[in-house]
Parts: structure tokens; sequence; C-alpha cells
């Protein structure tokens, strides 16, 4: 669905413009989102409870940055004939980038003094932009999968995108992993590491559950979910049951397997009610380097549930293996193995919980801290 803008709307609300910690002049932020994370329409959606997953009135929680003495503006989704959108996703196709949501952004890109970022294919397309440019504002380019794919990038692509992060003035990444790459392809870049965080006021405290019977939760639509593993691993549990929810994992998963469900969370209340049933959230992930699968661990350490995952990624940053259980990539039996356990010793399980939900805390792990970091990035390159 793309979502639309509604410039009547303001994209903060009044209660969020107070406060601050910063300097007497604010920071001008223009923050590039995708077309489809229009910043209006995705409150409406919070506010409709249909944004499924800990999320807030702004996209991943960039409004915090107001009250840390940042005036923001967002970029916003414009209505398309179908020949516009045939021409802008065709584009995006070609490039890898979307090109024409950037110069769609006029004015509000252009009178910015640093734009953010989610992914690279706003940050190519912002510096595509800035390329052409004798002012431009900074920019930060928030890398996720580009890294994960760079060796398979065509000739065309790796000469283009290199052009252009010379536009980029600071690259960041969510895991080490990536920032080991970054940096060795872009010696001469600044790249660092910003971990990722969801909004992390609200904590369910860890409730200690049975584990018989082992219902086991499974989420996520990212590209490296590795469901034929979860499978696999859930053949060898013929006493368990699991659901997928899932934008992207086949239906045909669950055929000949009564104790597997593959469906979508269609409402925040739909996914509460998933997680009060289940025993344990388990991330199956093929081998990455962008922390797939973060997201999901944080909701469900939030929920209060334990964690079995793969080692991959860069997830142990984040979580250690005392927080999560870790199992290795592509490892149906000890997935398996894993699994069960939680099932067999629910209290080790419920100690994991515990002290996952510590290590937010402890780590600041969360919006709040992805959010400051940003602004302290911003103000180090302008001085501020």
């Amino acid at each position: 669905m793309l979502l639309q803008a509604d410039a009547q709307e303001p994209l903060v609300a009044e209660a969020d413009r107070t406060g601050g910690s910063c300097a007497a002049r604010p920071l001008r932020v223009f923050v590039h989102l995708a077309a489809d994370k229009d910043a209006v329409a995705w409150r409406r959606a919070w506010q409709a409870g249909t944004l499924v997953g800990v999320n807030e009135e702004t996209p991943y929680g960039y409004g915090r940055a107001e009250r840390m003495g940042c005036t923001l503006a967002f970029a916003r989704a414009h209505r398309e004939n179908p020949a516009a959108r045939f021409l802008r996703l065709g584009l995006r196709v070609l490039l890898g980038f979307d090109l024409l949501h950037a110069l769609r952004q006029g004015r509000a890109l252009a009178e910015a003094e640093v734009v953010w970022t989610h992914t690279e294919s706003q940050f190519l397309a912002v510096a595509a932009v800035h390329a052409v440019r004798a002012e431009r504002p900074k920019l930060i380019g928030q890398s996720v999968w580009l890294f994960d794919r760079w060796e398979r990038l065509n000739p065309f692509h790796r000469m283009l995108y290199r052009r252009l992060i010379r536009h980029v003035d600071v690259l960041t990444v969510h895991s080490t992993e990536n920032l080991a790459v970054a940096r060795a392809l872009f010696p001469g870049k600044r790249v660092m590491h910003v971990p990722f965080g969801i909004p992390s006021e609200r904590v369910a405290v860890p409730v200690r559950r049975s584990g018989r019977p082992l219902r086991i939760l499974a989420i996520g639509s990212d590209r490296h979910r590795d469901w034929a593993c979860l499978v696999a691993a859930l053949d060898r549990l013929p006493e368990a049951s699991a659901v997928i929810l899932s934008g992207t994992a086949p239906r045909r998963l669950a055929r000949g397997r009564p104790n597997l469900r593959v469906t979508r969370a269609r409402t925040n209340a739909e996914l509460a009610a998933h997680l009060a049933e289940a025993s344990v959230v388990c991330v199956p992930l093929k081998p990455n380097r962008h922390a797939s699968g973060i997201t999901v661990i944080q909701e469900a350490v939030l929920a209060g549930l334990p964690v079995v995952a793969t080692a991959a990624g860069g997830l142990e940053d984040y979580f250690g293996a005392d927080a999560v259980g870790y199992v290795p990539p592509g490892d149906p039996a000890a997935l398996g193995a894993a699994l069960l356990e939680v099932s067999a010793d629910p209290e080790a399980a419920h100690a994991r919980a515990q002290r996952a939900q510590a290590r937010m805390i402890e780590a600041g792990i969360g919006a709040e801290t992805y959010i400051r970091r940003h602004v302290d990035i911003s103000r180090e390159m302008l001085n501020r």
C-alpha cells in the first residue's frame, strides 16, 4: 500500500515540541524515508492500531529528535497515476534506489542542515540529488542490506554507488559485521556503528511459562529469515506447535504439517494475542551482516518472552548468549534442541528473558539512544 501524505496534518504532536537538550538554535533535520513510510500515513496507522509491532507516532521514533533540540521535516509520498508509478518503480529497479521520490522532496530537502536516511535506497537517492548541487546539507547514509550484497553487485552498480557515496558525509550501520565490510570498502570514509533500537519504555515483566505444550512464535518478513530451517527443526518436535507471522513466508510450508500455521498479524491486538500464547520467540536466520531480526528480538524481550535465534549478523553485540539462546546458521538439529530446552527447563528460559530485559536497560538499547546518536553525529558534523 502506498502511504499518502496530507499536508494539513502536523507530523509531530504539539506535546512533543517541548523541552530540548541542545543549543539555542534548533538543528534543521530532513528525514528522508521510503515512499511507503510517509509520516502522516504512519501516524494514522499507529493511531488505528494497524501499524503492527512496537512503534510510536513518528516513523522509527525519529520524532524524538524534536525533544533533543531539532526541527524535523519528513519526506512526503506523492499521489501517482499508473504511468508515474511505473516510471518511478522502473527507475528504482534500474538504479537500485528511488531517485524520483528524492527529487520530489524539492525545497524541504535543500533547506535542511542535515539529512537522515533509513536505508541505502534513500541515501543513494539523496546523494544523487546532491551530486548536481553546489550547496547541500550534510548527509548521514544509513545502510542495511547494501554490504550484504556488495560482492554480487554488477560493475555498473558498484561504480555508481562508489561515486554516490562520495557525497555521503557519514555512513552508519547497525552491526559490527557491516562496519568491518564498509570500512574495508571505503577506507577514506567515516563509517560508524549506530545500533538500532525500538521504543523501549513499555516493558512486560517476564512471566515463568510452563513450556508444555511448547508454542513457538516466529515473526518477520526480512529477506534473511530461514523458514526452511525452522520447519526442519519443527519436524523433529512433534509435540510442539509453531505460528509464523510473516508477509513473505510461503504458505505452502504448512502443508502436511498440522502443528504449523503461517499467517499475518494485521493489528497490534492480533500480535499481542500471539505473544500471550507463545512459549518462545524463534528468529531463524540465514547468514547476513546487518543484524537481521534485531527488531523482533527487541519486541520479544520487551514482551518478556525468551528468545532463540541464529547467531548471525552481529546480534550478539546487542544480546549475549546469556540473554538469548543462539544456534549456528543452517542447523535444524541445533535449533530444535534449543527450542526443546525452553520446554524442558522453563526456569532457565525465564532467567534468560530477565537478563535480556536487563541488558536492554543497562546498554541503552532502544529508540531514545538510537535517535540521540543521530543528533550527536549531526551536531558534530556541523560543529554545533
